[in-house]
């Protein structure tokens, strides 16, 4: 394939770990020797050996071109070397966008159904016992110790604790006659 084109092999990039992972070793080692500019162009079988999503697919040709690296992949026949392939770079792009756009839109429609029909959307409330809660910081018990015990954060035992104050919370101001 190289020869066909009269590319010299400067070093084959191979991974044993599936494409649709970002981190590869084969990949991040070609990454890095092309920010060292040890090569001109990229040629692959297949763009789906590259990558599996076109969101990294995207970003790894974009580097490319920042580093003015030519990528040529065989079986799609796509060069980004000339306009032609710059031009299908550019569509996939502008695609991968939409589609991006188009999740979003449709995630977007999703939750104003679901309100609409009284679905809850999120987490659960949290069920606490406030009075249990009340009680413990009243035997003195640390904001730590009432959330281990209740099992929740310490964050929300000093929420439950602002929204109602208790006696403790509350300095007793009495009139001294």
């Amino acid at each position: 394939m190289a020869a066909q084109r009269g590319y010299e092999v400067v070093q084959e990039y191979t991974d044993r770990i599936s494409g649709a992972k970002a981190r590869r070793p084969g990949l991040d080692q070609m990454m890095a020797d092309a920010r060292r500019g040890k090569f001109d162009v990229v040629l692959i079988w297949a763009s789906d050996r590259l990558a599996r999503s076109v969101r990294h697919f995207l970003e790894v040709l974009d580097e490319l071109n920042r580093l003015n690296i030519e990528f040529v992949s065989f079986r799609e026949q796509i060069d980004s070397g000339g306009p032609l392939g710059r031009a299908i770079v550019v569509i996939i792009g502008a695609i991968a966008e939409l589609e991006r756009n188009l999740i979003i839109e449709r995630a977007r429609a999703g939750m104003r159904r679901a309100r609409l029909e009284g679905t809850h959307i999120g987490r659960n409330p949290l069920a606490v016992d406030r009075e249990a809660i009340y009680r413990d910081r009243c035997h003195g018990q640390s904001l730590r110790q009432i959330a281990k015990g209740h099992r929740i954060s310490t964050a929300t035992v000093q929420r439950v604790l602002r929204k109602h104050p208790t006696p403790i919370d509350v300095p007793n101001l009495q009139k001294t006659a």
